[in-house]
């Protein structure tokens, strides 16, 4: 009998995670390296946020929280769904957790049972798969293509569904390609919910405010209210409020959900850490004014990058809606050499050599469930990206 569990044989690494350490690793060896593999942005926590923590400290809000959340975060999370979702949400159907991840995780582990599908579209967050496989569920694809800006279709969505099905997770905007579903395109995938009442949904909106040009951002539950009971969605200070290392994640559903996900938590971390939550009731309740800004930058940012990548030999990249990522096709690419004499015969030996030959870190599309394609984060400096691309469009030429 062996002394680690089954389980972990059945999970990959993080391939953003590997590669940001690939990364790091090359620079401790003075290596020039700029980083575009990890999904955080380059900004700083709003002042307001951090002076809210600051003053938290000083009131000695320090002990152990409730485990769903304190309650002015808790009744935040309310008005904030309220605000700008006009989504009904009592604080008793709020939830906050260690980031989205364990949000996620804490539903799927108080829902599965052996034999449970979830529908995932692809490409995918690396994470949602094995979260679904940790928790003895099953991951179902289902595809999107380049063609549709890697958006779920309704036909697709209706044939990955079964009996067995008990999730189906949206990611809008999508990490990694930055799609974004518009109203219309949301309510054609909820029709199709609506059709399947085993079916519950799991919506990702942590990208929600970083949409760009004139696109308006939707959550499923508010595009059909019918599926108000059987939805949890899910949201997070990390990358609308430069928060990813204050580790706060949320979501509102049905009660009786919440209470399972209350109780799995409660035997499992607790409550987040109470300074970052007073943090996220100032980032929920306080100025919003530093989103124009946020949005303002990645949008150029985007721009810059979609159009020096698509004048680069063998690469095609889609304008994606939102988030701070690219997804580019290498296919082109495929099949061709290196200078040293190396055939790039994946997505993953291109990112692999790029890496190695120009510097540039980035992530093969295949750790998403799509390639040959490579996800790029944009959440860095203009100067930095100008580099990287031109670094990229140097070693592209270079393949023969």
């Amino acid at each position: 009998m062996g002394f680690l569990a089954d389980a972990l044989s059945r999970v990959k690494p993080s391939a953003t995670i590997v590669m940001t350490q690939k990364a790091r690793d090359l620079k401790a060896q003075g290596r020039d390296v700029i980083s575009l593999s990890v999904g955080e942005p380059d900004f700083d926590t709003p002042q307001h946020i951090k002076q809210a923590a600051i003053e938290a400290i000083h009131r000695g809000e320090t002990k152990y929280p409730p485990v769903s959340g304190i309650v002015p975060l808790r009744e935040a999370i309310a008005k904030k769904f309220k605000r700008e979702n006009g989504l009904d949400y009592k604080p008793s159907q709020t939830i906050v957790g260690t980031g989205g991840k364990q949000v996620i995780y804490n539903a799927l582990l108080a829902t599965l049972n052996p034999g449970d599908e979830v529908v995932i579209p692809r490409p995918y967050w690396v994470s949602y798969p094995e979260m679904v496989g940790l928790c003895g569920g099953t991951p179902v694809f289902a595809d999107t293509t380049m063609e549709t800006n890697f958006k779920l279709q309704p036909e697709e969505l209706e044939r990955a569904i079964t009996p067995k099905t008990k999730w189906v997770i949206l990611n809008s905007p999508s990490n990694p390609s930055g799609a974004a579903y518009s109203h219309a395109e949301m309510k054609a995938l909820t029709d199709v919910l609506v059709r399947h009442p085993h079916v519950w949904v799991l919506t990702d909106d942590m990208y929600e405010h970083l949409v760009y040009g004139d696109f308006t951002f939707v959550t499923p539950a508010q595009v059909e209210p019918a599926l108000y009971e059987r939805t949890l969605t899910m949201n997070g200070v990390s990358k609308s409020y430069a928060m990813t290392g204050w580790r706060i994640g949320y979501a509102a559903g049905p009660e009786q959900l919440i209470k399972a996900m209350d109780f799995v938590q409660g035997q499992q971390t607790s409550g987040a850490a109470t300074i970052s939550q007073w943090a996220a009731v100032a980032a929920l309740d306080g100025p919003q004014d530093h989103l124009a800004e946020f949005r303002a930058a990645f949008q150029t940012r985007r721009d810059l990058v979609v159009s020096m990548l698509n004048q680069t030999n063998g690469l095609r990249c889609p304008t994606p809606e939102g988030a701070f990522y690219v997804y580019p096709s290498c296919a082109e690419l495929i099949g061709k050499r290196t200078e040293s004499g190396k055939v790039i015969e994946t997505d993953e030996d291109f990112v692999t050599e790029l890496l190695m030959a120009e510097g540039v870190a980035s992530v093969h599309g295949s750790a998403f469930g799509l390639g040959p394609n490579l996800r790029i984060s944009y959440a860095t400096s203009n100067q930095l990206l100008e580099e990287a691309c031109r670094r990229i469009q140097r070693f592209c030429g270079s393949l023969r």
